[in-house]
């Protein structure tokens, strides 16, 4: 089964290129099976990470930012997948 763990967090003013790097330059305990870092308006970033796991597995998860490095509390997801479409 593949888990996806998502962390989303918005940077504090003039700040998210700073939060971008943080989240970036964060290791996990373990490895996953795939990593992705994005960025969106309002200096938000997210990562998602995919691992082989049961769904309710414990598994490694970004720590939340230094208090003034962000805007608020830090948000987290999981998720199973069911289904994978291959592109035609």
């Amino acid at each position: 089964m593949t888990v996806a763990l998502m962390w989303e967090a918005r940077a504090a003013e003039g700040r998210g290129a700073e939060l971008l790097e943080w989240a970036r330059a964060r290791q996990l305990a373990a490895e996953p099976l795939r990593r992705e870092t994005f960025r969106a308006p309002q200096d938000r970033v997210l990562v998602i990470t995919w691992w082989d796991a049961p769904y309710d597995a414990e598994l490694p998860e970004l720590p939340d930012p230094e208090p003034e490095l962000v805007t608020r509390a830090v948000h987290r997801w999981r998720f199973e997948s069911v289904e994978t479409a291959e592109p035609a």
